[in-house]
């Protein structure tokens, strides 16, 4: 079996048997990864063209050491260093890239759906690394890979999202996936933070964090999205910490197995404190190394490295 697209737009347009795919191919990738060479030849003369138009450290990293330990020739394009700061279009941008041979473009851009434009406009398969307050797919898949390796599955079990819903690009691409693989996604936050539309996802809203977290197999928060909100969504950091921030107290009613995830950067001491954060059940600097192993997974297959049984070789 191939993927049946050539872009990664978004999860909510992703079939279940593509997740799969995705989710067991970054299985032998992570052992790669983890061996004292990283390094195989599998996309040896592909051209992977990293394109940021907002700040990254985890995601903008970790596609660059994928590309590496695949062999893949790599060129990083920050937006401050491109011809977009002298008035190009992405489009402009896309053709030119296209016509030096790219053969994957990952793109970060804050305006949703840059990444479909993007991917309309190139041959190279589109590599959405977040579009605004849309979709962040890739991190969607590595917190289920995370999950399914640590629980076995992801069908029955309920994950809880908790935090600023509306600005979360992460929560949106977390509920369509989790929901594809069978879990049952619970979802809290400030009201003013909650999405009209989003009991037609079929995630199920509560108003009251303990409520959210009673029998959770995972606790997902999420960061405050400072840089994306207008004033006055709540009342201050304290307030928004006492109400909704997962503190030791909170993180026993969940499931006594339940994980504690978090997509970064952490803002201690506001949606989660610093104790929890480090907590044997959290297992968010377990995300950050399977990133590399999701991300080297997509690369593989979305530049044409082979099919899933290939990848399993």
């Amino acid at each position: 079996m191939k993927l049946k697209r050539k872009d990664l737009l978004g999860l909510a347009g992703l079939e279940t048997q593509e997740i799969n795919l995705i989710l067991d191919t970054a299985v032998p990738m992570k052992e790669i990864a983890s061996r004292p060479v990283k390094k195989v030849p599998v996309l040896r003369g592909r051209t992977i063209v990293n394109i940021f138009y907002e700040p990254s450290t985890r995601t903008r990293v970790s596609f660059e050491l994928a590309a590496k330990h695949l062999s893949a020739d790599s060129i990083n394009i920050p937006a401050a260093a491109s011809s977009v700061v002298k008035g190009e279009s992405i489009k402009d941008t896309a053709r030119t890239i296209a016509a030096m041979g790219a053969d994957v473009v990952v793109i970060r851009h804050p305006l949703a759906g840059a990444a479909q434009l993007l991917a309309g406009t190139v041959e190279a398969a589109v590599i959405n690394a977040g579009d605004g307050a849309r979709e962040h797919p890739t991190q969607g898949l590595l917190d289920m890979f995370t999950v399914r390796e640590k629980k076995g599955t992801l069908a029955g079990l309920k994950v809880a999202i908790i935090g600023d819903i509306l600005h979360s690009r992460v929560a949106r691409s977390n509920i369509w996936g989790f929901l594809k693989m069978g879990a049952q996604v619970a979802i809290c936050g400030p009201a003013t933070m909650m999405p009209p539309e989003i009991n037609r996802t079929g995630a199920v809203v509560y108003h009251r964090i303990e409520d959210a977290l009673e029998g959770a197999d995972v606790i997902m928060m999420l960061r405050i999205q400072r840089e994306r909100q207008k004033a006055g969504l709540f009342p201050s950091l304290r307030e928004y910490s006492r109400l909704f921030g997962l503190n030791r107290e909170r993180l026993f009613l969940a499931k006594p197995d339940a994980l504690v995830m978090h997509p970064g950067p952490v803002n201690r001491g506001v949606e989660i404190t610093g104790e929890v954060a480090d907590h044997p059940r959290s297992v968010i600097n377990e995300q950050v190394t399977n990133g590399v192993a999701v991300r080297m997974a997509i690369l593989y297959l979305f530049a044409g490295g082979g099919t899933d049984d290939e990848a399993a070789d």
